[in-house]
């Protein structure tokens, strides 16, 4: 994660706590982001990929993890994370590229960037945040939005058969990927899963499999209107009900 030392010849003058090392996210809070991001970024530490990263963010809630890292960063248009980091990685192999999107960026306006990515098994990782709602813009209806489930732009609960039923993006990656794709679903209410998904993910971009994605569950207390404890409750109830947590592709260990 990005380090925020304090000028040296500052330092004497000031107590030896104040110096900050990181610095915090600018989510909402209860927002999941944090969570995704924090793992990412030990995972990044794990692996010692920092001067090998570069790291793609879309339009939305996502954009404020932009000076998150002290890596190599690009902020896209929105949808377009994925072409992005694809273009990156085609000319500079060496390169280890992260694409992060909400479901609107993954879902609805890049699906077919997500898609074809897949279909073509770019060797990219793409991290996702699932929090069933376009966050940033006030907690409308989103891609992941859950039937029933209350919105800014559906006041009377999602109508499956006025609006359809969830998009399920790892089920979709999973189905047509080629061999050497890693395809998961983590959740940040289990934290130390979901930091192993990712980090397989990116062990699996460096090794030159195949595409590497992980979904990941999320809260949005401010537009859920929550709680923590009805917060917490919708992660590990509602959202793991409609969307199933695991592994949905692992590529097989070549022998020799």
């Amino acid at each position: 994660m990005q380090d925020f030392k304090m000028n040296d010849s500052l330092a004497p003058a000031m107590p030896k706590s104040w110096k900050v090392e990181t610095k915090p996210h600018k989510f909402c809070p209860g927002c999941g982001h944090g969570i995704i991001l924090k793992c990412l970024g030990e995972v990044i530490d794990e692996l010692g990929i920092q001067d090998q990263m570069v790291f793609g963010c879309d339009i939305g809630c996502s954009l404020l993890s932009w000076d998150f890292f002290n890596v190599d960063t690009v902020q896209t248009h929105h949808g377009r994370t994925n072409p992005v980091i694809i273009g990156m990685k085609r000319a500079n192999p060496e390169l280890i590229v992260v694409g992060y999107m909400g479901d609107g960026g993954g879902y609805a306006i890049g699906s077919q960037h997500l898609f074809n990515a897949a279909c073509r098994n770019e060797k990219i990782t793409v991290i996702l945040c699932n929090n069933c709602n376009y966050g940033m813009t006030g907690g409308q209806m989103a891609p992941t939005t859950l039937p029933g489930m209350k919105t800014e732009t559906s006041p009377y609960g999602r109508d499956p058969i006025e609006t359809g039923y969830p998009t399920k993006g790892p089920e979709m990656v999973a189905a047509v990927a080629p061999e050497g794709a890693y395809v998961a679903r983590g959740t940040t209410a289990n934290v130390r899963q979901l930091k192993g998904f990712i980090k397989k993910a990116l062990e699996n971009q460096m090794a030159g499999n195949g595409i590497s994605f992980v979904e990941c569950l999320a809260g949005c207390p401010t537009n859920w209107r929550t709680n923590a404890k009805q917060t917490w409750e919708f992660i590990e109830k509602d959202q793991a009900n409609a969307f199933k947590v695991g592994e949905l592709r692992v590529p097989e260990v070549k022998e020799g």
